[in-house]
């Protein structure tokens, strides 16, 4: 079973009062990647529409050479 999954899972059954703590959390574990690695979240959102440009038969044979 994956991470994500066996997470859900236990907020499933998680008390309420602790999922805002839990959430906060989640919040500072994002907060805390952006800042140590900036333009990581803006590159991953902008991949699949970078790829229309980039993975056409095109651009593999203007790169085939280098």
């Amino acid at each position: 079973m994956k991470t994500k999954e066996l997470i859900l899972r236990e907020i499933e059954v998680f008390p309420e009062p602790y999922l805002k703590e839990v959430l906060d959390f989640i919040c500072f574990l994002k907060d805390k990647c952006s800042k140590e690695r900036p333009g990581v979240e803006t590159a991953i959102l902008s991949e699949s529409v970078l790829a229309e440009e980039w993975l056409t038969r095109e651009e593999d044979e203007a790169w085939e050479d280098l």
